[in-house]
């Protein structure tokens, strides 16, 4: 990048990494400020006695620029994964139920009335339009596939993917495709149909590392080398120059030391309630818009069993909890059926979410009793007897941006105010979507928006 200037980045999650990865690329002087030990964000695995837990994400879809990204870092060869057919599971009155993937199986499933059935399956032969205004994820189930749908297939996986409420979430903001698809063809699966890959590509898998998730941000931080600032908090931040937009002056903390750097363009890369603190003192109305995104709590709860223990096989994806079932627990991810190396020979892993934005209060409880109520409902529906071998429990009282009725008209004026603040870009999990691959993305081009600013000042 000719004539390039420093960059500072703050925030070490997977979007940040991948943007000061890409900046480094390009030529920019970067530094990547991380607050706390480590890279990686939510993103972070641990191994206890023979057993790998997931302390966030348990895998990832795989994208092509995910792909394209492993293969350049050279950790295609750890790449693990899933099998395609694991099948997904649902709580049904107190038992599991497999989930239909295909028409066929659809007919023949005892999860749904007849009635939701022929809903799903007539759909691509009805056509439908949204309303004119923003609609939920709930109204949107109800007016396309009625209750039963919404409270055994669509909330749950909302639950599963956002930790959120579908009476709030927005689905134009949180599921795009399928108000796209809607208001194009008349029918989401029409839609899908039309819009999938072109033939012969390759389709999306979950997948993981051998050495698990973190293997990816890990990789990502050893090619940034010395450009990496564990345990560095950004404090404030002020605009320099005679036209407030040429440099920027940061104050930062570590243990025992406080410092000022200065760059000529700030990435933003932190969750939305950090940056509206750093953002406020040069625009107080989009610190604000920035505070007002929600975000849903999470405590996660790993445990190792041996295999005997348990009396369902667990073959397959997991398990998500409908919240008609009245349990503490949104679902379970069998890791041991998913990826090899999880846990030691005769063992298994399981990893369980509780919490999310229709049951807050439960995070604020104590590891220990946590861990005891998921624990205790594991075993009634996996029917395992005795208690785990080892277990690990993480709370996270703002764990997942909620992407609810107006978050796209949020996301609007925080462009809009970036593209009035030249040399301040935002980055992160709040604006495009919370899944790696989108947060890859979002890292991605944030890098090159940052290049063509640069390049203007030159």
């Amino acid at each position: 990048m000719p004539g390039s200037r420093q960059v500072i980045v703050i925030g070490a999650g997977i979007s940040g990494l991948c943007c000061a990865y890409r900046l480094g690329q390009l030529g920019a002087e970067v530094t990547l400020l991380e607050s706390s030990d480590r890279p990686g964000g939510l993103i972070s695995t641990i191994r206890k006695e023979g057993f790998l837990f997931e302390s966030g994400p348990q895998s990832f879809q795989t994208t092509d620029l995910i792909l394209s990204l492993i293969r350049e870092l050279g950790i295609e060869a750890d790449l693990q994964r899933a099998d395609p057919r694991a099948a997904r599971y649902i709580l049904l009155h107190g038992k599991l139920q497999k989930i239909p993937t295909s028409p066929q199986a659809m007919l023949t499933s005892s999860l749904l009335g007849v009635g939701s059935r022929w809903r799903i399956l007539s759909e691509p032969f009805r056509t439908t339009f949204p309303p004119a205004g923003e609609e939920s994820v709930a109204k949107f189930a109800r007016r396309k596939f009625g209750d039963e749908i919404l409270e055994y297939l669509v909330a749950p996986f909302v639950s599963g993917v956002y930790a959120g409420d579908p009476e709030k979430l927005s689905l134009k903001a949180a599921f795009p495709s399928l108000d796209e698809w809607e208001r194009e063809y008349g029918s989401v699966l029409r839609g899908a149909k039309k819009s999938r890959k072109t033939p012969g590509t390759a389709p999306a898998s979950l997948c993981s590392f051998r050495q698990g998730v973190a293997r990816l941000p890990n990789a990502i931080a050893e090619k940034l080398a010395g450009r990496v600032q564990t345990r560095t908090s950004a404090k404030s931040l002020n605009r320099l120059g005679p036209d407030g937009g040429e440099l920027f002056e940061l104050h930062t903390g570590r243990p025992g030391e406080l410092a000022t750097m200065q760059a000529s363009a700030i990435v933003l890369a932190t969750p939305a309630y950090v940056s509206a603190q750093l953002i406020a003192p040069i625009s107080e109305q989009l610190g604000h818009t920035l505070s007002g995104i929600a975000y849903a709590p999470v405590a996660v709860v790993a445990s190792g069993y041996y295999r005997q223990q348990a009396g369902e096989p667990m073959e397959g994806f997991g398990f998500l909890v409908p919240a008609k079932e009245k349990r503490q627990s949104l679902g379970t991810v069998w890791n041991s059926s998913l990826f090899p190396g999880r846990a030691p020979e005769g063992a298994v892993t399981v990893t369980s979410f509780t919490g999310g934005a229709t049951n807050p209060e439960i995070v604020s409880e104590p590891e220990d009793q946590i861990a005891k109520i998921i624990q205790s409902e594991n075993e009634h529906i996996l029917k395992i007897v005795g208690s785990p071998s080892i277990s690990a429990v993480w709370k996270y009282p703002r764990a997942l941006p909620q992407y609810n009725l107006g978050h796209g008209h949020i996301v609007e004026t925080i462009r809009d105010a970036e593209r009035q603040l030249p040399g301040i870009f935002f980055a992160g999990n709040y604006l495009e979507g919370p899944a790696i691959g989108k947060c890859l993305e979002n890292g991605l081009q944030t890098a090159e928006a940052v290049k063509n600013y640069l390049e203007t000042k030159t």
